[in-house]
């Protein structure tokens, strides 16, 4: 048995919840942000890379990155702590295998949406480095992705989870077909 089956049969209080997403949300909603704005545009300054500057597009383009892909996030978050009984924190996952809202569109909406917002922030920005930041830090989640969690959630939830994985998409969102 794996760590993570043994976190996922812990019963987590909503409180203890609560209390381990603060500091989660801490870092993926203000410090990595805080690092693509800033961070990245020391970066560019340093290798000398132009600034991304496209005007009112930045603005625009920017806005819609980051409401979409915050969105999209919020949303999996939130049904993985209400309808799932869990967190997207690996120590304390959820309790059911989530596949109706955001997870119906692909199998890692959290991680589709973070790196949409991510680039958001950059492109609003005008920063090269920030949107290599966003996606740098996108490769890693892909990695941690497969080398680990689908491999968790196999073990965890058995066929179920397998045919899950058959039918919906990695992470490029399919609109669901209507029957």
């Amino acid at each position: 048995m794996s760590l993570y089956s043994k976190w996922a049969k812990k019963k987590q209080t909503e409180t203890g919840r609560i209390l381990a997403l603060i500091p989660a949300g801490m870092l993926f909603l203000y410090l990595l942000p805080l690092a693509i704005t800033n961070g990245a545009a020391s970066i560019d300054r340093q290798f000398g890379l132009p600034d991304l500057d496209l005007g009112t597009i930045n603005h625009i383009l920017g806005g819609i990155l980051m409401v979409l892909g915050f969105s999209f996030a919020l949303w999996s978050i939130y049904d993985q702590f209400s309808r799932a009984g869990g967190t997207p924190l690996p120590m304390l996952p959820t309790q059911k295998l989530l596949v109706g809202g955001p997870f119906r569109y692909c199998r890692n909406p959290m991680t589709l949406g973070t790196v949409t917002a991510y680039l958001g922030i950059a492109v609003h920005a005008g920063t090269i480095a920030g949107i290599g930041i966003a996606l740098c830090f996108g490769t890693l989640l892909v990695l941690y992705l497969k080398l680990l969690e689908e491999k968790e959630l196999a073990e965890r939830f058995g066929e179920a989870y397998l045919r899950y994985k058959r039918e919906v998409p990695f992470i490029i969102p399919r609109l669901p077909r209507r029957h």
